[in-house]
């Protein structure tokens, strides 16, 4: 059931008929619900005062569709982060005030049945982690792979790939998309553009150079009288604030406060900022884009390795900078990407660095060159690989700094013109020299007496939202500083009241030191704004406890919560964290469900398609 069926309650309907409502509808599109809309009206006219039916209505095998195929261009995303979503909406406005019919979707509810009826596809997917697809298309993936999926010849379509080339399989969602849609008989109308963090970089040119195919094929089908003004979305858009991403507000900072007893082991921040009278509003689940600048010492290490001037002006794309505010602020120095290691090779030396780096691109290094991303920044590739690098080239070859998002710790119910957010500063010790992460530093090393002020914007995410229905019971995953979105679950609840339960699994290293928040849930145990509390400290005995082992202990009454319509959320970290989690629900669901790994398997598919299990890893 999902998260609006309860509410749906206002009217006279029974537990069972709303679920079978609510099943029902899940399978239909737009045109479909509008129909039933209709039938029902009609239904409710055809009974007498004593509720008794006097006219028969049948109803037909197929509803009406009220658009042609032809006459309309379909655009579905599949966002992890919301770029994704962004993107499809701002493509949909501008269709439609070129007269276009469209229909904008989410992957996971548009209706995967209805493809063999489409003539116009524009498909905005992502790709996170290892190679994965975001949550909202795994069903569509799924169902488009299956070996009876239909044919598409009259399918003409065009997908924009979305990913991150510091993870060795970049934009592999959309590339499989791509070429199964060929697969099945779609014919391109372009070639499936791969965007890095930079998107607008490659998605402004493709999406200028797509619109003319795209208007071509669908005026191919319309007349003067048949064009229309019209976007059609499965979703409603959020409401929108004049901070964004591009135009960000600047905060004032509040609050910058270590909240781990020993700072040298692990530096966890809470951090706090004003929103003042910038009118930004955000929900639990939201997350906080942070503009920042790189560390200097990153910065100067970069100039000394590579020999050149700071101060040298360099003009790029319409913008003149000195390199070092070119390394400083507008561009990435502290993640590598397979674009900039294959430029360096080029560059290299010496051909034996020249081939060093290149073995690494090979298809069956994979494991090499992700162990290399996750251990390397650009300094340690400088020093170990030798090059020559202009400035001009190096600015050329690296990618855009993007902003850092962060899960936002409170409730604005609570917090009103305040938002907060919780941090791990990332500094280490690596091949000789001290490593800094960007943000967090950036961050971290603020100072609250002096004013100063954060460039911010909400990033809404409507993937990892509270249940409509506040008497729904909650389970949340959130190690470390995926405690943070957590913090502001139960201070909203706390707040609107409800008789949902809330239930929280909590890990770190140390009980003493890093036990994040520890008054807070303690004050709220006490006035019983959470239910269950179940901690994991992995390093204070001689074997190693996790969340996922705190979950198997308690699986039982896990699976009873989730039998009873509970929501399962997890926040943290998606490469090890996430997987295990995961791992750990399978198996309490085979064990206390009494089913077999492929039912159970089932039983968490349908949880996530009724938008009952929830994620934000990274």
């Amino acid at each position: 059931m999902s998260a609006n069926a309860k509410t749906m309650q206002l009217a006279p309907l029974s537990d069972e008929q709303t679920l079978q409502l609510q099943k029902l509808t899940d399978a239909l599109d737009v045109q479909a619900l509008h129909w039933l809309a209709g039938y029902a009206v009609g239904r409710a006219h055809a009974l007498d005062a004593s509720g008794q039916e006097q006219l028969a209505l049948s109803l037909p095998a197929q509803p009406a569709i009220s658009v042609d195929p032809q006459q309309r261009l379909v655009i579905l995303y599949g966002s992890q982060t919301g770029n994704g979503q962004a993107l499809a909406e701002q493509y949909a406005e501008q269709m439609q005030t070129l007269g276009v019919n469209v229909l904008l979707s989410n992957m996971q509810d548009y209706n995967i049945r209805k493809l063999k009826q489409e003539r116009n596809l524009l498909l905005i997917v992502s790709t996170h982690g290892d190679g994965e697809p975001p949550d909202d298309a795994v069903d569509f993936i799924e169902q488009l792979d299956a070996k009876k999926a239909a044919k598409l010849n009259q399918l003409k379509y065009a997908v924009l790939a979305l990913g991150d080339s510091s993870y060795p399989d970049f934009c592999v969602t959309g590339q499989r998309i791509d070429a199964r849609l060929t697969e099945l008989g779609g014919q391109r109308l372009a070639e499936c553009a791969q965007a890095d963090l930079d998107i607008d970089a490659v998605a402004d040119p493709w999406w200028a150079g797509l619109q003319p195919a795209l208007q071509q094929a669908l005026s191919n089908h319309q007349t003067d009288d048949q064009i229309s003004n019209n976007v059609t979305r499965l979703r409603p858009l959020p409401e929108q604030s004049q901070y964004t991403r591009k135009n960000p507000y600047q905060a004032e900072l509040l609050t910058n406060q270590t909240i781990t007893a020993n700072p040298a082991e692990k530096d966890i921040r809470h951090v706090e900022l004003d929103l003042g009278d910038s009118g930004l509003q955000y929900q639990p689940g939201d997350a906080l884009g942070v503009w920042a600048t790189n560390p200097k010492p990153i910065v100067d290490a970069l100039l000394q390795t590579t020999e050149l001037a700071g101060e040298q002006a360099i003009s790029m794309d319409a913008e003149e900078h000195t390199l070092r505010d070119w390394l400083s602020s507008q561009r990435e120095i502290t993640l590598l990407s397979r674009p900039f290691l294959q430029a360096h090779a080029q560059r290299a030396k010496s051909s034996a660095d020249r081939r060093a780096v290149e073995a690494l691109l090979g298809d069956d290094q994979r494991r090499q060159l992700s162990r290399l991303f996750d251990t390397h920044q650009l300094i340690d590739v400088l020093q170990r690989w030798p090059a020559d690098w202009t400035a001009q080239e190096l600015v050329s070859e690296l990618r855009a700094l993007t902003p850092r998002m962060y899960s936002i710790a409170s409730s604005q119910a609570v917090t009103e013109d305040e938002v907060h957010t919780t941090l791990a500063r990332v500094a280490y010790q690596a091949h000789g020299s001290r490593h800094w992460g960007s943000a967090s530093n950036y961050l971290a090393d603020l100072d609250a007496g002096e004013a100063a002020s954060v460039p911010i914007f909400i990033d809404s995410n409507p993937r990892f939202r509270l249940p409509d229905d506040s008497s729904r019971d909650i389970i949340m995953v959130g190690p470390g500083t995926g405690i943070a979105p957590f913090r502001a679950f139960v201070q909203h609840r706390a707040a609107l009241g409800g008789a949902g339960r809330n239930w929280l699994f909590f890990g770190a290293q140390h009980f003493r030191s890093q036990f994040l928040y520890q008054l807070e849930w303690q004050r709220a145990l006490k006035n019983n704004q959470l239910q269950r509390f179940d901690l994991a400290f992995s390093r204070d005995q001689q074997q190693k406890i996790y969340v996922q082992q705190r979950m198997l202990e308690q699986g039982k009454d896990l699976y009873d919560w989730l039998e009873n319509g509970a929501y399962f959320y997890v926040c943290g970290d998606a490469k090890y964290m996430a997987k295990d989690v995961d791992a750990a629900l399978h198996q309490i669901v085979a064990k206390h469900g009494g089913k077999s790994d492929q039912q159970a398997a089932e039983y968490l598919r349908n949880l996530s398609r009724e938008k009952r299990i929830l994620k934000d890893v990274y």
